[in-house]
């Protein structure tokens, strides 16, 4: 078995410094650029191949402006904070912020409100990631959950309006909207052939080709054995977006039950699907992020019908043991850890 910490060097970026080196590549040299950094409340890590300059930084300030400028329910500079705080009457926004709502509010209604963008009361309330997590009263819980669905929210070009006491919150989308804005920066600079971008490792970019033409490869966590060997290799091919939900990343455990932090809007509980793990994998950032929560909360079943109609690749774990994959997965999945079952 391959030791974790290998996976590690291999497969994302480590370094705590700025790194270059030269490939010759044609009639060119390509430029390889690696950078960490801390954007998004998670570890940044950039592998850039480039003919021309290093734009690590450039990417970095992508994903702080959507961050701070896009989808931050507490930074007064935010369109979602604005929306939030106009809530009962109509606010206008920017063409981005519409189209990233429509996209939002789209998945929502495909996955039957399983990703809900009006969740972000009722998951504060549970501060699973917080300083008090909690089982909350069932007064309170069911207080916010009338507030809740995001057929409450309305767009009209780009003008939102909501009524008063819904909120808007984009967390679950939120590293798949920054990738997206990442991407058009590669997009606008013509001397770059490749990016690798890892934001804390469940939201994956690959861009373009590595300068040797080899596949790029996402090591994806064993869900009750993070710190361990990891569960298996994901491939991607080009340009492509990978997302993973777990169980594992941000819970409490409470007379020995699991309390995690991918709640169902129809309950305002933690999701119990079945599944500690859903990875997804296609062709846009915000579409894979989703996904993967909506997914994880449908579980297997309901979600291959979903990842179907968005052309989507996907990888299901359940609290068995057994790994599902959708047939496009299979072509892209090597199971690392014994401990694991495929199924069909």
């Amino acid at each position: 078995m391959t030791n974790r910490r290998s996976f590690v060097l291999e497969l994302f970026i480590t370094a705590s410094l700025l790194c270059t080196s030269r490939t010759a590549w044609g009639n060119s040299e390509i430029n390889t650029y690696t950078k960490t950094d801390f954007a998004m409340d998670t570890v940044v890590s950039e592998t850039l191949y480039t003919t021309g300059e290093d734009i690590t930084a450039d990417v970095i300030s992508a994903l702080k402006d959507v961050e701070e400028n896009w989808i931050s329910w507490t930074k007064e500079s935010s369109q979602i904070y604005q929306i939030n705080q106009n809530a009962g009457n109509t606010t206008t926004v920017s063409d981005e912020t519409a189209t990233c709502l429509k996209q939002v509010l789209d998945l929502s209604k495909d996955s039957d409100g399983a990703m809900d963008p009006t969740m972000g009361r009722v998951i504060r309330l549970w501060d699973i990631d917080g300083e008090d997590p909690h089982i909350p009263s069932d007064d309170k819980l069911n207080s916010l959950l009338e507030n809740v669905g995001y057929d409450k929210v309305t767009l009209d070009g780009n003008k939102v309006t909501m009524p008063e006491g819904v909120t808007l919150d984009l967390g679950a989308a939120g590293k798949g909207i920054g990738c997206d804005a990442a991407k058009k920066i590669l997009d606008a600079d013509k001397n770059v052939s490749g990016m690798i971008l890892n934001l804390g490792g469940s939201s994956v970019m690959s861009y373009g080709s590595k300068p040797d033409g080899s596949a790029w490869q996402v090591a994806v966590t064993d869900p009750r054995d993070t710190e361990g060997d990891y569960l298996g290799v994901v491939t991607l091919n080009g340009t492509e977006f990978l997302s993973t939900s777990g169980d594992y990343e941000k819970y409490f455990i409470e007379d020995g039950v699991r309390y995690h932090h991918i709640l169902d809007p129809a309950t305002g509980y933690p999701a119990r699907s079945g599944l500690t793990s859903v990875t997804v994998v296609c062709d846009d950032g915000l579409n894979a992020d989703g996904l993967s929560t909506a997914c994880f909360v449908l579980g297997k079943e309901k979600a291959e019908e979903l990842l179907k109609k968005y052309n989507a690749d996907g990888l299901f774990v359940d609290d068995s043991d057994h790994v599902w994959m959708t047939e496009g997965m299979k072509e892209r999945f090597q199971l690392l850890k014994d401990t694991y079952s495929i199924s069909e």
